[in-house]
């Protein structure tokens, strides 16, 4: 059986091995709890964010920088690699935890997701993993204290000191990184919640620029947002019917919601939140999709160079 968090918990070790290089922060709760600093306090950087994701991945996928071209100008990105999707996308890397106790808020993705089980992509997904450990990313502006790891590792039914918990605020390059390469993720929860059956999806390739490193949280994550939005490209293996993709193919990308057409941050301050928002905008900008029976491959949606320079360059 693969195991998400045995696998992630090896890149961990890697990770910490390598914290000096990597200008992480490493550090050790009372209770036992390893927490990894890669951007709220660290300096962290590009190859602890690419890490980080691979981490994210449960271990099941490729992180790897690249150059985008975008109508005349280029971005830096990632390309994202990963079999087996629906484990390591749906299970794993997928941000659906929303972790919320008095006055701590974070948003948590990665392995530990697939231990406690609390969200409902998992209504709709059969994966369990039973591992004694537990890895999991934060993306807050908030250091974890002894109570906020009990109630993880508590959810996740784990010893406290076998828990380790990453935080990646989106407000720092790390975090920046691992937020991109959540692209083939986003396209898997949108077919997901469009009610395909994504145990068809056999392997995901994806690519989405970087965004630029700013110093306001909500701001950082909806530049972020926008590089999956109007940047952000995935292609998907399967074997189903053809039917069943052309029911949903032009239905998968960010332009299919009638909130998509400006940078992100101007929706989010017209919604107030995150959770106002229409769901359906959370995906990238292009899909396509090959299905082996057939041998046919089916496109949708097109990047948005326009928003791309207006939000993350600043051009009118």
């Amino acid at each position: 059986m693969i195991s998400v968090n045995q696998r992630a918990y090896e890149i961990v070790n890697s990770m910490v091995a390598r914290a000096e290089q990597l200008a992480i922060h490493v550090t050790h709760l009372s209770n036992g709890t390893q927490v990894i600093d890669l951007g709220l306090n660290a300096p962290g950087g590009l190859l602890a964010g690419k890490l980080t994701a691979e981490i994210s991945l449960g271990g099941m996928g490729e992180v790897n920088f690249l150059p985008l071209d975008y109508s005349g100008f280029w971005l830096p990105g990632v390309s994202i690699a990963v079999d087996k999707p629906e484990i390591g996308c749906l299970a794993s890397q997928y941000a659906g935890w929303g972790i919320r106790q008095n006055n701590f808020f974070a948003i948590g993705s990665g392995p530990a997701r697939a231990l406690a089980r609390v969200d409902p992509a998992f209504k709709k997904i059969d994966y369990t993993d039973s591992a004694d450990v537990a890895v999991l990313i934060l993306e807050t502006r908030q250091m974890p204290g002894e109570e906020i790891a009990a109630y993880i590792a508590g959810k996740c039914q784990v010893d406290p000191a076998k828990l380790t918990l990453l935080i990646a605020p989106a407000a720092c390059v790390g975090g920046s990184v691992q937020l991109s390469a959540r692209v083939v993720a986003t396209g898997m929860h949108k077919l997901l919640y469009l009610g395909f059956d994504v145990r068809k999806v056999l392997h995901g390739f994806g690519s989405c620029p970087i965004a630029p490193s700013v110093p306001d949280e909500e701001l950082a994550s909806a530049l972020s947002n926008d590089c999956v939005l109007y940047g952000g490209r995935v292609h998907y293996t399967v074997r189903a019917d053809d039917d069943e993709i052309e029911a949903v193919i032009g239905r998968i990308p960010s332009s299919a919601s009638p909130t998509y057409g400006t940078p992100f941050y101007e929706i989010y301050q017209r919604f107030g939140s995150f959770y106002n928002m229409d769901p359906l905008v959370f995906c990238p900008s292009q899909v396509s999709m090959t299905n082996l029976n057939s041998g046919r491959t089916f496109r949708a949606g097109r990047s948005n160079p326009e928003v791309l320079r207006k939000s993350l360059l600043g051009e009118k």
